[in-house]
């Protein structure tokens, strides 16, 4: 029972107050800036009888009545040592210094033999992951790209990060065997 003079704590809100009134169910309290507030007795719990020195773990009722915050850990393991994933340009002009001279069949000739020859090593040195950055453009070089990473076997293929690269490239997954 609550009589004029508890000091009480709501229980669902950070309030805390002295009882000045009660009428039937409904509790008046002063809070400790000033305000009258009225609340259900249910909502209310006493922290000190007057008279009495009547102490009640609230934090504990309280803690209870939180809604647990999301843990937003990011549940993806690294390993300790990961480098991070070759990149590499097949942009002409990252290729050879001068390419003024070339035609296009002979620029796509080098780059799709660059682009086999990165596949070739990564399979060697049984690197799991590469990027090759193409570029939009008209589609040609990345369209010859898929269809040479299409015969390879060992591996998947698939359009790289687009927040990071955009739709100009390709990241390659190698299946590696476990001998």
């Amino acid at each position: 029972m609550m009589q004029k003079g508890d000091k009480v704590s709501v229980l669902d809100d950070a309030i805390d107050g002295v009882v000045v009134r009660v009428a039937g169910s409904e509790v008046t309290i002063e809070t400790t800036e000033g305000f009258e507030l009225t609340f259900k007795r249910h909502e209310l719990i006493k922290t000190e009888e007057s008279g009495l020195s009547f102490h009640f773990n609230t934090s504990k009722v309280i803690s209870e009545k939180e809604i647990p915050k999301p843990n937003y850990t990011n549940k993806e393991k690294k390993a300790k040592k990961e480098s991070p994933v070759p990149e590499f340009d097949l942009h002409i002009e990252k290729l050879v210094k001068n390419h003024k001279s070339m035609n296009n069949y002979d620029i796509l000739t080098y780059q799709m033999e660059t682009a086999k020859r990165h596949i070739d090593f990564a399979i060697k040195n049984r690197i799991p992951k590469i990027v090759f950055i193409h570029g939009v453009g008209e589609g040609v070089l990345k369209a010859e790209l898929d269809f040479m990473l299409g015969r390879y076997d060992n591996l998947t293929f698939q359009d790289a990060n687009y927040q990071k690269y955009g739709l100009g490239a390709t990241e390659i997954y190698f299946k590696q065997n476990t001998k």
